[in-house]
């Protein structure tokens, strides 16, 4: 092999290992930037129900660990149900003043709070701190407001249906509804990065599928066959790990405007899954 040979092979040794060391700095990168991946919180919580001339409460919880979590309790009168909404990775509870409007419309009490770190909330965002949570609402509604279990329909958005999931194998509410949700945080990873070993690197659970296996109500599934950030197969994986009974709505719409552009469809599958919640026994 001549000179000119041999450095052209050098030149493709150096770019092969300058090409591995860039990419494991990503990996790296990546690693260490996950939670930023993750939440995306807004802290300005406006405009409140009052905009809808809705009347609520304006609510601090404690979770187990002390962190003081903000929180809306917004009632309907003569609701039999209180539905436990925990909404997505992006911006606050100010931002979901269409579905509160729309369970209180179905004649359901609403419970709505921020994750810590977000809106008025304290603390920092966290996987377990989530779930905490998520708890510190559950708990508010059974021993505050007196709530029977089976009363409480726990309905989780994108990211907050894996905190919903999570939340429902350790109680046993009256439904659960899971709406545009993902799997799993790792299924997600890999599907958004797929040239990186997300695998390998994620920090994050968030399991849905995983924990509405052990879900001992009824669940209901909201997925858009269009939906532009969570695809749609993980939809339908979340709704065969589920057990009967269970509930397959399917919409079209992006992720974030579904229910708008599926107002009929989304509007008639919660009416009829709280409807059939509000029949089930409550045991004393």
């Amino acid at each position: 092999m001549g000179r000119t040979g041999k450095a052209l092979l050098r030149m493709a040794r150096d770019l092969v290992v300058i090409g591995v060391g860039v990419y494991l700095v990503l990996c790296v990168v990546l690693y260490f930037i996950q939670s930023r991946l993750v939440y995306y919180p807004d802290h300005d919580v406006s405009p409140t129900p009052k905009v809808l001339q809705l009347a609520f409460e304006d609510l601090l919880l404690t979770a187990s660990d002390g962190v003081r979590i903000h929180a809306w309790y917004v009632p309907a009168e003569g609701a039999e149900l209180t539905v436990l909404f925990c909404h997505g990775n992006a911006g606050n509870i100010s931002g979901r003043l269409h579905t509160i409007h729309l369970l209180h419309e179905l004649g359901a009490n609403v419970l709505i709070f921020d994750y810590r770190g977000y809106g008025r909330s304290e603390g920092k965002p966290s996987e377990a701190g989530t779930y905490l949570d998520a708890e510190a609402a559950w708990t508010h509604l059974v021993t505050r407001r007196l709530a029977a279990p089976e009363r409480i329909v726990i309905h989780g958005r994108s990211l907050g249906g894996a905190i919903a999931a999570h939340l429902a194998r350790q109680h046993t509410p009256g439904g659960l509804i899971l709406e545009s949700t993902f799997s799993s945080l790792p299924d997600m990873g890999q599907k958004l990065y797929p040239m990186f070993p997300v695998r390998w690197l994620c920090k994050f659970d968030y399991a849905t599928a995983e924990y509405v296996r052990s879900a001992g109500c009824p669940v209901l599934v909201i997925h858009s066959g269009d939906d532009d950030i969570v695809p749609f197969d993980q939809g339908r994986k979340v709704f065969a790990a589920a057990a009967e009974p269970k509930r397959f709505v399917r919409i079209h719409g992006s992720h974030n405007t579904g229910l708008l552009e599926s107002e009929d469809v989304y509007h008639a599958a919660l009416e009829q899954f709280l409807a059939t919640a509000t029949t089930r026994e409550v045991h004393p």
